[in-house]
């Protein structure tokens, strides 16, 4: 059992930036890849970015590629997501997510484990 609590949203102004933070309650964190996922009013959740157990491989959507980044420290059970150059279509509320097996994937199906999300806004 994987325990997800996310962190960090707010309200930011167009071009500015935010961080992100996950923080995974359990065992053997490496184990698990893990991914940021967003859902906006009226929308799908939507796959923003994923990171394999171990070896830090990635993957972005292409609406966030050069301005977000991922990173864990599976020492200290966590996830960021340093969120850079914010747009107001970044506006949603995020999820982290886990899922047992090292890959990362792009599937929000794929995921056994969420957390309760965050409120990211970005006004114009």
């Amino acid at each position: 059992q994987v325990q997800l609590v996310e962190s960090g949203g707010g309200l930011v102004q167009a071009g500015g930036s935010l961080r992100l933070s996950c923080t995974a309650s359990g065992r053997s964190f490496s184990s698990y890849a893990m991914g940021w996922f967003r859902q906006a009013p009226g929308k799908e959740r939507e796959f923003v970015a994923a990171i394999s157990g171990v070896f830090g491989i990635r993957d972005y959507a292409d609406s966030v590629k050069g301005r977000f980044t991922m990173s864990r420290d599976n020492a200290q059970n966590t996830l960021s997501l340093q969120m850079n150059s914010l747009k107001p279509e970044d506006t949603a509320v995020y999820y982290c997510a886990a899922v047992l097996g090292r890959m990362p994937t792009t599937r929000a199906s794929d995921y056994t484990y969420w957390g309760q999300g965050t409120q990211v806004t970005v006004s114009s």
